[in-house]
């Protein structure tokens, strides 16, 4: 059968695969023999008749193309065309409608044909999965399908996912039409259901989806799995795993909608060749979306739009206006766009007259435009979408002798038809100081006015009428009628605000309590000025009223906030003052050696430097009925009076446990009974020691505190460290005592940690400088008690007690 009598019902042409025919080439289960068995029979038979009959027409669409052209390259009749294709057909071995798609590729050169011939290059070196010729075919097929029905959005749908889109695993295509309120409408569906597609026949504007985010990226978009995106669309309940493609359809620079292809499966990365193939079925789509006429490269600035109505209404508005139809290249791109038309408010930031910029490009006439701001893109955004853009204090740049000088304006950008019109309103200054000063006002609590009064007109501003809580149809407060609303015992001041304002003629102020209507009182400070004639004549008062509510009641805070401080700093200072005369009293800061059998006893402490600092730290040597000495020293935790009496406590419970007898691990056990009992919240370290003369023996213990350090023939060190808790810290605890044996001439040391502590060292540290220190000493004991203290390297401002014992 020849490729030009194909007839409805007749067998698929040649080169259509039959996997081209969906559910065509499907067998038919065998009915029962009964009325409904032969009716369902019937319509499977109707149904797959006319996807043939479509198929093949869409196919001999193509053929008939390809005969037009060999009628025109060769000047032959229709008759010898069809010959000749026959023909090359036996010759190539190719079937008619591969043979067609091919003849049409050669003539048209077109986006198809670059589609078709790069998927043949791509794949020529391998074994495809599907004949090279096969892509041709179907585009080509598709474009036929297209073409005929090219006024029919829906038979353009269905022809694309028959043809095209059904050998690439697709289930089903949308065709969105973009309409220039920003709303997308479904203009064509084939593959879903009904239900689904009345659903999503409108998309409002502001609403994401899938055929949304490629109009605004204005590129081909491909989402693996529609899931995965969080974007909806039509289909997404039925295929929620699935792939999709979405790709805008344009014509000139223009967007006329979205072509969007879904796979009912997650889709693989797509190979360069499927993705121009998608592009090529969107140009497809574009060109039954466009109703202008066809667009001619060679003619594209010769025939250009009307756009007198246009300029018209841009003529009609208050803020300048510029009319802009595009400009394309040779193959159909923009490039730029053309100044039409300027309106009559049109001021040129460079000083140009209108005429100039009248006819000129656009990028040449601002070249700025493509830079930073972005407002070409901007404009060529709104020409492609149709959604109009309006922008607030958008920063606009132009070159003036190579010099970019920036302004701020309000921007709108609107399509219509073919035009874009552009409006800006360049930022005014008084306008914007007159906002910034308002803004000032309100954000102060500030309301200004002036009183004319050779006319008596009052002018307030709306801050004002708030401030004294009046509506604003409400007459203004004359300046003297003030004190009527003040406070009774701001009368004299107010007068003689006023007398300085209208009798002396000069600028004054006053503070005043205002009572407004409602009952609230507000605080207000008045600032007024006069303005004086030409003649020096009293003619106008100017000035303003200011909310100072706030200020009043945070200066009456800080008065009782700096009352309770002074009254504060005053009890501390008592309290430190008796703390200290209680510390002084009980130990003297350099009391005289003391003369026992044996030995000679040395004391120095040290008060802290700072009087706030007063703390807890205590010595104590006397000589017991038994002819033993006790020597002691302790440091209670804290600062101030309550440390001075723990101190005072402690040292007195000590020095009268120690009567009884009793050795130095069994005072501080009981020791630690009264801290804990008696002296509540108090805790507290001790060294204690109980000296014999007759055998030079001293027993000591410890409770937390730093053990004594031995100077014996030029060489020092430290006790070895015995266990014992520091005082207070629990209710019953035993403390180990030890015996050291003194000889002739030792030098024993007993210290609070005031003496060694350092901030930025541990204690064992500065206990070795000590140790280094107190053996490095030579001289009697006063002088080594005092050159103790003057090379100490402690830093935390603590007090500091210190008891040497010199044996004989």
């Amino acid at each position: 059968m020849t490729s030009d009598t194909y007839r409805p019902g007749d067998a698929p042409a040649p080169g259509i695969a039959a996997e081209y025919l969906p559910e065509a080439a499907t067998p038919i289960p065998h009915q029962a023999p009964t009325p409904m068995g032969r009716l369902v029979a019937t319509v499977e038979r109707l149904r797959r008749e006319v996807l043939q009959a479509h198929a093949a027409a869409d196919g001999r669409a193509l053929v008939e193309l390809a005969k037009g052209i060999l009628i025109g390259q060769l000047n032959c009749t229709p008759a010898a065309a069809a010959r000749q294709l026959d023909v090359l057909c036996r010759d190539s071995g190719l079937s008619p409608l591969e043979l067609a798609a091919d003849i049409v590729n050669q003539a048209a050169r077109d986006h198809v044909t670059e589609v078709a011939a790069e998927f043949v290059e791509r794949t020529g070196a391998a074994e495809p999965a599907e004949r090279p010729t096969a892509v041709a075919v179907r585009l080509r097929t598709a474009e036929s399908g297209v073409l005929a029905a090219a006024d029919d959005t829906q038979a353009v749908a269905e022809s694309l996912l028959t043809n095209a889109l059904e050998p690439l695993g697709a289930v089903a295509v949308a065709v969105w039409t973009a309409v220039p309120d920003g709303s997308l409408a479904l203009a064509g569906h084939a593959g879903f259901p009904p239900r689904e597609a009345a659903r999503w026949r409108h998309v409002p504007p502001g609403v994401s989806t899938v055929a949304r985010l490629a109009l605004r990226e204005r590129r081909l978009v491909t989402l693996d799995r529609l899931s995965g995106e969080g974007l909806p669309s039509i289909g997404h309940l039925l295929w929620p795993e699935g792939g999709r493609m979405a790709a805008p359809t344009g014509t000139g620079g223009r967007i006329h909608g979205v072509l969007e292809i879904c796979w009912p499966q997650p889709l693989a990365p797509q190979p360069p060749q499927i993705e121009r193939q998608i592009e090529a079925l969107a140009e497809l789509c574009a060109r039954t979306m466009d109703t202008s006429p066809p667009h001619d490269p060679a003619v594209a600035e010769a025939v250009l739009p009307d756009v007198s109505e246009l300029i018209d209404l841009a003529e009609g508005l208050q803020d300048p206006a510029v009319v802009l139809t595009p400009v394309l290249d040779p193959e159909g791109r923009l490039t730029d766009f053309r100044i039409r038309h300027a309106s009559s408010r049109f001021v040129d930031p460079v000083g140009r007259p209108r005429g100039d910029v009248n006819g000129a490009l656009l990028l040449e006439a601002y070249p700025m435009a493509a830079g930073e701001s972005g407002l070409f893109d901007i404009i060529e955004r709104v020409h492609a979408t149709g959604e109009p853009f309006r922008a607030e204090r958008m920063s606009l740049t132009a070159l003036v002798d190579q010099i970019p000088l920036t302004s701020v304006a309000d921007i709108s950008v609107s399509r219509h038809g073919a035009a874009v019109l552009l409006l800006w309103r360049i930022e005014d200054e008084t306008a914007r100081l007159a906002d910034i000063l308002q803004h000032a006002q309100r954000l102060g609590r500030i309301g200004g006015f002036e009183e004319n009064l050779a006319t008596g007109e009052i002018t307030w501003n709306a801050q004002l009428y708030a401030l004294h809580g009046l509506p604003p149809t409400a007459p203004p407060v004359r300046l003297r009628e003030l004190p009527g609303y003040a406070h009774p015992d701001d009368s004299a001041a107010l007068g003689r605000f006023l007398r300085a304002v209208l009798r002396h003629r000069r600028p004054a102020s006053v503070n005043l309590r205002l009572q407004r209507a409602d009952g609230i009182t507000r605080h207000i400070r008045v600032v007024a000025e006069p303005v004086l004639d030409a003649h020096e004549r009293l003619h106008a008062v100017r000035g303003a009223y200011q909310d100072i509510s706030a200020q009043h009641w945070t200066e009456v805070a800080l008065a009782a906030t700096r009352d309770q401080l002074a009254h504060t700093e005053a009890e501390s200072a008592e309290r430190n003052r008796l703390a200290l005369q209680l510390q002084h009293a009980i130990m003297p800061p350099t009391p005289a050696a003391i003369e026992a059998p044996g030995m000679r006893i040395g004391v120095r402490y040290r008060p802290a430097e700072t009087e706030s600092l007063v703390g807890g730290d205590w010595y104590d040597t006397v000589v017991l009925p038994s002819g033993l000495i006790l020597l002691s020293v302790g440091d209670v935790a804290g600062h101030g009076i309550e440390a001075a009496t723990g101190m005072v406590v402690l040292r007195n419970a000590l020095r009268g446990l120690a009567v009884t007898g009793a050795g130095p691990g069994q005072l501080l056990s009981w020791l630690n009974t009264v801290t804990h009992h008696l002296a509540k919240h108090v805790t507290a370290t001790a060294v204690c020691g109980i000296f014999d003369p007759s055998t030079r023996v001293m027993r000591w213990a410890r409770a937390g505190h730093l053990p004594p350090v031995l100077v014996r023939q030029g060489e020092a060190g430290a006790f070895p460290l015995i266990e014992g808790l520091l005082l207070g810290a629990l209710p019953d605890v035993r403390y180990v005592e030890r015996e050291v044996r003194l000889e002739p001439d030792d030098t024993l040391l007993m210290f609070t940690d005031g003496l060694v502590e350092r901030r930025d060292s541990s204690v064992q540290d500065s206990l070795g400088h000590l140790v280094q220190a107190a053996a490095a000493g030579a001289g009697d004991l006063d002088a080594r008690l005092d050159r103790l203290l003057a090379e100490s390297r402690s830093d935390t401002d603590d007090d500091t007690c210190v008891i040497g014992i010199q044996v004989g």
